[in-house]
């Protein structure tokens, strides 16, 4: 469960770094009221986190369930 969560916020990172790359538009600190406000800040290190807990899938064994398919 903590996987999936994981990769979500990811993805959700991304696609904010997607958004401030070709438009110059940051979603997070335009929902939150700036860079700089307590709750942008916290949602940068949650995905930040979740982006560091993504790197240990790519050093993990398969299930052998998803190896036969």
């Amino acid at each position: 469960m903590l996987d999936r969560i994981s990769l979500i916020l990811a993805i959700i990172g991304a696609l904010n770094w997607g958004s401030v790359g070709l438009f110059r538009f940051d979603i997070v600190s335009w929902i939150c009221g700036g860079q700089d406000s307590i709750l942008a800040r916290l949602i940068y290190t949650v995905v930040a986190l979740a982006g560091i807990w993504c790197i240990s899938l790519l050093f993990r064994e398969r299930d052998t369930e998803y190896d036969h398919a």
